[in-house]
């Protein structure tokens, strides 16, 4: 053991002195290597962490430190600058075996019947409302947000990129809408109260659900908009929506179950009607999860069942599904910058986190911690991206020949062809609409600047 022990602290060492800035290892006998005056010092209580340190086994190294194996000193933007190079490969080819890809065949094919979903939302969106407000926006959007200006804060780019959704989709007053995954109702309410459409939200989540109806009735929005604990494969078909949205939702379904979902959107849509999905995909072409053990700390801690694709895949599933995609938009740096707001606000609030989580405070504040630093960190690599795809759902329609005045004869649903709808100054789901949304927005900015 102690030979092993020995070739673990020289693989280690070397690793440490590749690193991009200083940085230590404290092991549990008191024994120093690294940096004399580190940056970033990791103090090993267990011997287990030090060899996935040496291995560059990261992931393993996060569940250490959720564990109490290893503590960390430092920065958690110096803990993300040396990440990848403490990994020292490119994550999104992975290495797995034969009998690793049979497991993740099996997982893939029994992980989202309904009652597993239903508990593996939960698991993750009910851990507890007051503690995520602590380190959300005051809309609660846990999404990526839309920084129009890179120095705005995170509250106004959430609501620039509620607003970025809703001048896609189009929407207009008395549209019938739905936000599938609808959260705690960021885009629901958005949408029914700066561009009057009826809107209906869907989520698994038993807390989302019941602080988004306390809102409903507290903004007086009964009767025009609904929140409803159900399963997207429930959801009534008989009347269609004109305009729907998926953000952050796709993560959830499955790969093997991507082209149902998009199916069962085109049959929730009116012939002609537009869908915008929002979401994160796998930043490699092939690779099931993140190598380097990134995946399976997240699906133990973080997001159980949760499946990343490449967004060619996802392309791919939406056409399968018998939509047409329109139009597709890279966010990925905004996804970064997302993040630590997320991860400065979370640290800003240890205290009160601690205080909201009770006995189970200290390992889900050491995963969110790894989870939201390591996920910007992620984003800031490619190692994985987030898109926003719009699509439809053709209605077959091609007008006469005779009629060339008309806009682009061909189109066959409600998206015009071109960009410029979305930067016109004018708005698109009526004049009030737009007083009330993104010129919000902009006036919110320009404000904030001035101060």
């Amino acid at each position: 053991m102690a030979s092993l022990n020995r070739l673990w602290l020289q693989s280690t060492e070397q690793r440490l002195a590749s690193l991009p800035l200083s940085c230590a290892v404290q092991l549990p006998g008191g024994q120093r290597i690294g940096a004399a005056q580190p940056r970033l010092q990791l103090i090993v209580r267990d011997m287990r962490a030090l060899l996935h340190l040496a291995r560059g086994a990261i992931g393993r190294v996060a569940e250490d430190y959720v564990e109490g194996r290893l503590d960390i000193e430092g920065r958690l933007h110096d803990l993300m600058a040396v990440a990848p190079a403490l990994l020292g490969r490119d994550p999104t080819h992975e290495r797995a075996g034969i009998v690793q890809r049979l497991q993740r065949a099996l997982w893939e094919r029994i992980s989202h019947t309904q009652p597993r979903d239903a508990a593996q939302i939960q698991q993750h969106y009910d851990v507890s409302d007051d503690f995520y407000a602590l380190w959300l926006d005051p809309l609660r959007v846990y999404s990526c947000a839309y920084f129009v200006d890179p120095g705005m804060s995170l509250a106004l780019a959430q609501e620039a990129k509620l607003e970025h959704i809703c001048k896609k989709l189009l929407l207009r007053p008395g549209e019938r809408f739905i936000d599938i995954g609808a959260g705690w109702g960021g885009l629901l309410l958005w949408a029914a109260e700066h561009y009057g459409v009826d809107a209906t939200g869907i989520t698994l989540s038993k807390n989302q659900y019941a602080y988004v109806n306390g809102l409903i009735e507290k903004k007086g929005l009964q009767g025009r908009v609904r929140m409803l604990l159900q399963d997207y494969r429930d959801v009534d078909e008989s009347e269609g929506f004109d305009k729907a949205a998926s953000v952050g939702m796709c993560e959830h379904v499955g790969r093997l179950n991507l082209p149902l979902y998009f199916a069962k959107i085109r049959r929730l849509l009116k012939p002609g009607a537009l869908v915008l999905n929002h979401g994160i995909a796998a930043g490699g072409t092939d690779n099931a999860q993140l190598d380097g053990g990134m995946g399976d700390f997240i699906e133990k801690y973080i997001f159980p069942g949760g499946q990343l694709v490449h967004v060619s895949v996802m392309l791919d599933a939406m056409a399968r599904g018998n939509l047409e995609p329109l139009d597709a938009e890279c966010l990925r740096p905004h996804y970064a910058q997302t993040l630590w707001h997320w991860v400065d606000a979370l640290e800003a609030h240890e205290s009160d986190a601690r205080r909201v989580l009770g006995p189970d405070a200290d390992k889900v504040i050491r995963a969110y911690r790894l989870y939201l630093a390591g996920s910007a960190m992620s984003f800031e690599q490619g190692w994985i991206s987030l898109f926003q795809i719009l699509g439809s759902r053709p209605d077959g329609v091609v007008q006469p020949r005779e009629r060339m005045a008309a806009p682009l004869r061909a189109t066959q649903c409600a998206y015009p062809f071109n960009r410029s709808y979305m930067y016109a100054d004018t708005a698109t789901g009526g004049e009030a609409a737009h007083a009330s949304g993104d010129g919000h927005v902009a006036q919110a900015a320009a404000a904030e600047t001035e101060g």
